[in-house]
């Protein structure tokens, strides 16, 4: 059923934003993106011959310096470039001398289109890069050893490189700025902030949100919020993206180590860990390991050395997700298919808390559209506080649930005053891949070292799908592998190759899949409570040769433009389900994964989630033992029964975008 025509919004400086979205960018237009795209051998122009460093090579034409210096292994320091976002230019350390040119010039947005002559390393180069450093540290306050950027920051690496051993042009002894702690996700030091505008960009081109801009002019320049509101009190969806692009300590999550030490060390207390599917395969990169490198069993082990008394997996509470997602949308389309009743289609998921942010401020006339499941994080705190602590006989007010996440919105997601059906606070702290590893290097304990353990019962050896939810189409696929299996009667296997579902995987921005419903099989016990209460009928024969639409969004960026598409009546407002991940590549992208991010660090990270899948003898949702347990015992009335709508569902706020 296509989606309601709702009105247009109100143009962009009216919501407080910095600056007017220009047509045909998502960047204001003092800051298009600037890539330039390289040609093919038979374009015109073809290839252009370049001489870097005394090498002879040919690149593509159009292809920056600091592209073509990469190709023959020559480095040139950068500080604004990113991987992921257009070129900016503003910092200078990649300043390289051409051949009649009258100034340097920037490697990171100097086009080749014609040949020149390219020295990287010049006295008048060298000078010039320490030189910019030495005024960018001019500004720069703070005490490395104090900074958790100690040791990866790459204005500390910059400065060693070229040799700093003092401050040329002085050094700040008192900070200028008061730090920003306003926001239960993100925290603001613009006193080391650099200037070089990644934070800037990540927000406007990568996710489309806008929350920061430049402003100013000349050495007054800053960084700022609209009308420099703390970040608590602006449109920030908490997605920690910026975070993982900024290359000093100006940007970093809030870290609530020091309280979780305390309930670790206080012998009333109950600690139970979560881990979620996307830390597992990057912690070790907080460990000098290559990205991918995947430590499930290892990182159990350091946990519980480190003072958690149980180790749980989420993927149960993702299996759970799942089950009860597909429900409702099995519900939704009976509605609307059957009864020809209004049904809210697509359905939207609702296990990314940067996602669900996103739309409670840009689309909330939409809300009705989203799933009322909570997240696995947030199902996992409930039951932990309700069905667990009732069979371990513990005080809900004795258990402190601690949640590793690769979000730092999820520590927002916690803080919701919604999120605390169980009577208590359902998660009290949520953790990021980072600050997790910190606190086994603070036990003095050495991941690799570990040997492997398995998760504790009852929330252990969840499937396959409930791992997959970390990458980009993981969620449509566990939901695919499941809707399948129940309404069709066929194997998952039967269906798509050893029940992977390979056209909703991958980066591409946006993807679009259609699953023709060959046959219809019997109605699963499970569901038949459903039937009583008129949300489902007897069987499934009225979805037999149906075509289900579904499509999959990750990064903000690109779930605005299927919002848009959508409000207009586009391809995608015939969709039946669209998942949304608010991080480029899903969670294994999130704000709070090891830093550096690149597009191959998420790939390496995708490919060791997909292979750890693969390994796993239960590989659907359905099919998880201690998740059919919890309806047989807890959640007795059956997928989105009235228990399981009191504990694992929830409602939303919209928000809005203007500032009041």
């Amino acid at each position: 059923m296509p989606a309601k025509k709702t009105p247009s919004p109100k143009p962009q400086a009216a919501r407080g934003k910095p600056a007017r979205i220009a047509p045909g960018s998502t960047a204001p237009t003092s800051e298009k993106p600037m890539t330039v795209l390289a040609g093919k051998p038979g374009d015109i122009g073809g290839l252009v011959s370049v001489k870097i460093d005394d090498l002879d090579i040919k690149v593509p034409f159009g292809t920056t310096i600091l592209e073509a210096a990469k190709t023959v292994g020559i480095r040139i320091p950068t500080l604004c470039y990113h991987e992921d976002l257009c070129l900016a230019g503003v910092c200078r350390i990649c300043v390289v001398e051409v051949a009649k040119q009258r100034t340097l010039q920037t490697a990171c947005t100097f086009p080749v289109t014609e040949p020149i002559t390219v020295n990287t390393t010049s006295q008048r180069v060298r000078q010039a890069r320490r030189h910019v450093l030495d005024l960018i540290l001019s500004k720069h306050y703070g005490e490395c050893y104090s900074c958790f950027r100690n040791n990866n920051c790459e204005l500390q690496s910059l400065a060693k490189e070229y040799g700093v051993d003092f401050f040329r042009f002085g050094h700040p002894d008192k900070p200028r700025f008061e730090v920003d702690r306003s926001s239960y996700s993100v925290v603001r030091d613009m006193n080391k902030c650099v200037l070089c505008r990644r934070c800037v960009r990540t927000c406007i081109d990568l996710q489309s949100v806008g929350v920061l801009t430049a402003a100013h002019r000349s050495e007054k320049t800053r960084i700022e919020t609209f009308e420099d509101r703390p970040l608590a009190d602006v449109i920030c969806i908490n997605c920690g993206q910026c975070i993982n692009r900024c290359p000093t300590g100006a940007l970093r999550a809030k870290d609530p180590s020091d309280e979780i030490w305390a309930a670790i060390d206080d012998t009333e207390k109950h600690v139970v860990m979560q881990t979620a599917p996307s830390p597992r395969a990057a912690i070790a990169e907080e460990f000098g390991f290559e990205a991918g490198t995947s430590m499930t069993g290892e990182m159990n082990t350091a946990l519980r050395r480190a003072g958690f008394d149980m180790v749980f997996d989420t993927n149960t509470t993702a299996d759970l997700t799942i089950i009860e997602e597909g429900t409702e949308l099995l519900t939704r389309l009976y509605k609307a298919l059957v009864k020809k009743d209004e049904a809210f289609v697509p359905q939207f998921t609702s296990c990314s808390p940067g996602w669900v942010k996103f739309i409670e401020h840009f689309y909330p006339e939409y809300l009705p559209y989203m799933s009322s499941c909570k997240s696995p994080q947030q199902m996992f705190g409930t039951l932990i506080k309700t069905h667990y602590a009732q069979k371990q006989n513990i005080n809900p007010a004795d258990i402190v649930t601690v949640s590793l996440m690769p979000c730092s919105a999820k520590k927002f997601e916690a803080n919701r005053p919604e999120m605390r059906s169980s009577g208590y606070k359902d998660v009290d702290y949520g953790l990021t891949t980072r600050e997790t590893a910190q606190m086994i290097k603070e036990a003095g304990i050495n991941l690799p070292q570990m040997p492997k353990s398995h998760f504790d019962l009852p929330f252990g050896d969840a499937s396959g799908a409930g791992l997959i939810f970390g990458a980009s189409g993981g969620v449509m696929e566990a939901a695919l592998r499941t809707v399948v299996e129940v309404v069709t009667g066929l194997k998952a296997e039967q269906v798509f190759a050893d029940a992977n579902v390979i056209p909703v995987r991958g980066f591409e921005g946006v993807k679009y899949m259609e699953i023709k419903v060959p046959q219809t099989g019997p109605m699963l016990d499970l569901f038949k409570p459903l039937i009583k209460k008129g949300k489902l009928g007897k069987d499934w024969t009225w979805l037999k040769g149906a075509t289900l639409k579904v499509a999959v969004a990750h990064g903000t960026a690109n779930a605005r433009k299927v919002m848009e598409d959508i409000k207009t009546g586009g391809k995608f407002a015939d969709c039946h389900f669209i998942e949304f991940m608010a991080c480029p590549g899903g969670c294994l992208g999130g704000g709070g994964q090891p830093i550096p991010t690149s597009p191959a660090i998420r790939a390496a990270r995708a490919k060791a989630i997909y292979s750890e899948d693969m390994g796993l003898a239960i590989r659907k949702s359905h099919e998880n033992p201690h998740v059919l347990k919890l309806y047989e015992e807890f959640l007795t009335d059956g997928p989105c029964g009235e228990v399981s709508h009191k504990y694992l569902h929830t409602h939303y706020t919209p928000r809005g975008d203007y500032l009041v």
